[in-house]
């Protein structure tokens, strides 16, 4: 706070000025100062996060309403058409223009059309929501103007709407926000119905999937709406990325009877998880128990940590019959202890484990890129968690309840969280990130959780959640969190709700493991008990004893294949086996 004023004027005024300038061009043209502009907004709306409603009315007024004053500023000069000949005028002469507040600012005309690229409905929605969130009423004494950006993004949420997907009337709502976009040459040209592969036609740089149900008028566009230039409206048909695609093709499938015998009975829209324990295929090779299993994002592959001190990436490939076994494409054998997680870090396609010190690989050569080692040997790293696409950090918990954040790309710590805040809520057991990479919650021995914006590094909630040490914890879409704990109960909690949605208990063990299929919870306790819990409807759970024939040894990690509806389940034997 003691610094911010000097934020304000030393940084974020002299960057707006030139942002919203009306004489000063980007030698990238528009697309430079958008995203410059998305940038600088996305900062100040941190700070604004940050700070309070009140604070920003005292602090940072003025660098909000200047970004927003652009926009009546570019109204005004669409309203006087400001079309002055630059040969006219004396060099290094622009034209002054007086304005509705009084002001009188020079305009280059020869920088209008830039300006207008980058200030689209677009950009005025862009600003609009998340503001009109964050400062509540305040907005109105803050920003003069801001009843023409609220139009201007009204505007633009009308135009992507389903009830004006009509080409006819997105054309004229949208002035200036597709740059290069020419409703006669830019559209789609008629599909040929031959050209392409595997039924597919390319269509510029885009693969065009054939659709049957097309509507009978499609318009002059074809399946393309223009609006901002880039393909932000679905198109007059179904988007063919959002349609289901049937079941009935799986990448491991192979010639296994009981297994389409399986597949044939089951009802292609049935969002269920069902389990009928035909073994598939065996994983032998690890000689210690199987303390992780995690797939990787495509299912083509899965890894596995293990006491014995390695991780080992596997192909999951339809071969052989439910007898066969399958050995490691790759093993990691850097690692000095135990093995107790494994993920992959999606967007730079590295993998990350984790034995009291992390350590980040390259899964093709089977090469460390990074070491992360605790800064005291007597603090050990407790739970790791890997960040979400597009984000390349990793998140880790030390013994002395600190969080602390890695980015892949660079050197150092990124951030340093401390948890405890006073108490003595005992170590980090486990952690999970949410899918949008806002929030982290992590789990203690005391059964203690903490809810943390990993924007901010403000706890945002902490409660006492279990009885008993906290085993796993993994979150959905929707701010809903899943916990399990040695209580020997399984927990459903919405993020910042004191009581919790659903409260499962388990008679005979603890779930110390369980993974998630849209809305249902598929669990596994050491007695070898698999159950499937909802996470929708009122408290259902369904449990399945694990047959020696198809499982031998004690259940120790479980993991799932959303995809494939298949469940890969390590034991203490360090045999990993596919289910489905």
């Amino acid at each position: 706070m003691d610094i911010l004023p000097r934020i304000s004027h030393e940084v974020l005024l002299p960057v707006l000025s030139f942002l919203t300038s009306l004489v000063t061009g980007f030698p990238s043209g528009a697309q430079a100062r958008t995203i410059l502009c998305v940038k600088t907004i996305s900062l100040i709306a941190l700070i604004c996060l940050r700070i309070g409603q009140e604070m920003v009315q005292q602090h940072l007024s003025e660098p909000v309403a200047t970004f927003f004053q652009v926009f009546s500023q570019l109204h005004e000069l669409r309203q006087q058409d400001l079309k002055l000949d630059p040969a006219g005028r004396g060099e290094g002469q622009l034209p002054q223009v007086v304005f509705s507040d009084g002001q009188q600012r020079p305009v280059d005309p020869a920088l209008l059309d830039e300006l207008q690229k980058v200030f689209t409905l677009e950009m005025a929605y862009t600003i609009y929501v998340p503001f009109s969130c964050l400062l509540g009423d305040i907005i109105r004494k803050i920003i003069p103007n801001h009843e023409l950006v609220g139009e201007l993004a009204a505007l633009y949420l009308e135009s992507i709407s389903p009830s004006s997907r009509n080409p006819a009337s997105v054309e004229p709502t949208m002035p200036g926000t597709g740059p290069e976009w020419d409703p006669h040459g830019g559209g789609c040209p008629q599909d040929d119905g031959h050209s392409g592969t595997f039924g597919s036609v390319l269509v510029g740089n885009r693969i065009q999937i054939p659709n049957d149900s097309r509507p009978e008028n499609p318009g002059p566009l074809g399946p393309i709406s223009g609006v901002g230039g880039g393909g932000l409206g679905s198109g007059s048909d179904d988007n063919a990325l959002k349609q289901e695609l049937p079941r009935s093709v799986h990448g491991l499938s192979g010639n296994w009877l009981a297994y389409w015998q399986y597949e044939i009975g089951v009802s292609q829209q049935d969002a269920h998880f069902h389990f009928h324990q035909i073994r598939l295929q065996s994983f032998p090779g690890h000689s210690g128990a199987v303390k992780c299993v995690a797939p990787l994002s495509s299912e083509d592959f899965f890894l596995s940590g293990s006491k014995d001190r390695t991780v080992r990436l596997w192909p999951l490939y339809n071969y052989g019959d439910e007898t066969s076994e399958t050995a490691p494409r790759l093993v990691y054998t850097q690692h000095r202890k135990s093995v107790f997680f494994v993920g992959q870090l999606e967007a730079p396609q590295h993998v990350v484990s984790c034995d009291g010190a992390v350590h980040v690989w390259d899964p093709f050569t089977g090469k460390t890129l990074r070491t992360v080692e605790p800064l005291d040997s007597r603090v050990p790293l407790t739970a790791v968690a890997v960040m979400p696409a597009p984000h390349t950090s990793i998140t880790m918990a030390s013994s002395d309840s600190t969080l602390r954040f890695v980015d892949c790309r660079k050197p150092g710590l990124q951030h340093e969280f401390r948890l405890g805040g006073g108490l003595n809520p005992g170590l980090v057991r486990a952690l999970a990130i949410s899918p949008s990479g806002r929030s982290v919650v992590a789990g203690f021995s005391s059964g203690f959780m903490v809810l943390l914006d990993t924007r901010t590094g403000l706890v945002l909630r902490g409660w006492p959640a279990h009885e008993g040490d906290i085993l796993q914890i993994k979150a959905v879409e929707g701010s809903v969190l899943v916990s399990s704990s040695s209580d020997h109960s399984l927990t459903v909690w919405k993020e910042l709700e004191q009581k919790p949605t659903h409260h499962y208990k388990s008679a005979s063990d603890p779930i110390h493991t369980f993974d998630l299929y849209g809305s249902e919870v598929v669990t596994g306790t050491v007695s070898n008990k698999i159950g499937v819990c909802s996470l929708l409807e009122p408290p259902s759970q369904a449990t399945t004893k694990l047959s020696s024939e198809n499982f031998r040894g004690t259940l120790t990690s479980l993991a799932l294949l959303p995809t494939k509806r298949h469940l890969l389940l390590g034991s203490d034997n360090g045999v990993i086996r596919l289910l489905a």
